[in-house]
């Protein structure tokens, strides 16, 4: 009788501390791969490394796009091996900020993406800046059949106008669309993501997502329901002061995830980067 009760009471303890845990997890915040992120050294970076890692601790960033301007700042993040944190380093084709209006006109900058690829880590192009017929340029699809050439992704800040034309320089590019076109109509970006298998939409400044008291509109739950595998979250951390509000950055896309179907928002939020990125050559950190 009292090696029963005994049994009773360990089985007890036990369901309690799985109870326990389960709780405890499910109050946490969904994990987040942030899918566009600048660490950008022209000028000096605002934030320290070991400071831009306590925000991803922070608020449970698991997973970073790094691109920096010019490249160093993807190096310091390579180098940091922060626990926990998986780092998927792009080749930005800027070295200074007026790069952004000439880089595709630049056979110097085509020079610098190829010297960079050479340390052997990278897995994109970008974020870089092209709009309209600018992408109808030699330089340009040097660049697009260079990434095609080496399973590289394009990381396009870019009207629609250029990015079909991005698609029209080699019909095998992987495009990753800064932004998703701002403002663009969501009729526009379904006709994009269907006539693009290898187009992905990334959410950052990205405006209708959510209605004036932030509830999700029909358009926009009806695009992540048709296409729960197209999109992925950014900061675009551009400025210091998307760094100071990188916070609020992420609490706004987790406000709105969790008005999704549990299994579209994980796609959403982490589950469509790791898909993308998770294969050889990944850096984990």
């Amino acid at each position: 009788m009292r090696a029963g009760r005994l049994m009773r009471v360990a089985f007890g303890c036990v369901a309690l501390a799985l109870f326990t845990v389960t709780i405890a997890r499910a109050a946490e915040p969904i994990e987040i791969f942030d899918a566009h992120l600048h660490y950008n050294w022209e000028p000096k970076p605002y934030y320290q490394p070991d400071e831009v890692l306590a925000l991803f601790r922070k608020h449970r960033i698991t997973g970073i796009l790094a691109t920096s301007r010019p490249n160093t700042g993807t190096h310091a993040l390579m180098d940091a091996k922060a626990e926990g944190l998986w780092v998927v380093p792009f080749i930005r084709p800027y070295r200074v900020r007026p790069d952004i209006q000439t880089w595709f006109n630049d056979p110097v900058i085509f020079n610098l993406v190829q010297d960079e690829f050479k340390r052997g880590y990278y897995r994109g192009i970008g974020e870089f800046h092209l709009h309209g017929k600018s992408a109808e340029n030699e330089w340009v699809k040097k660049t697009v059949d260079f990434a095609v050439a080496n399973n590289l992704y394009l990381h396009a800040h870019s009207d629609d106008e250029a990015i079909e034309i991005l698609m029209r320089h080699n019909p095998k590019a992987q495009v990753i669309w800064a932004h998703t076109g701002f403002g663009l109509s969501t009729d526009r970006v379904a006709a994009m993501l269907t006539k693009y298998p290898k187009l992905w939409g990334e959410l950052s400044y990205r405006s209708g997502i959510v209605d004036g008291s932030g509830k999700l509109t029909a358009e926009w739950r009806g695009l992540f329901e048709k296409y729960p595998d197209r999109f992925l979250l950014g900061s675009d951390t551009w400025v210091p002061e998307r760094w100071a509000s990188y916070g609020e950055i992420m609490a706004s896309y987790r406000a709105w995830l969790t008005q999704l179907p549990p299994k579209i928002a994980a796609q959403i939020a982490n589950g469509n980067a790791k898909a993308l990125f998770a294969s050889p050559g990944v850096t984990k950190n």
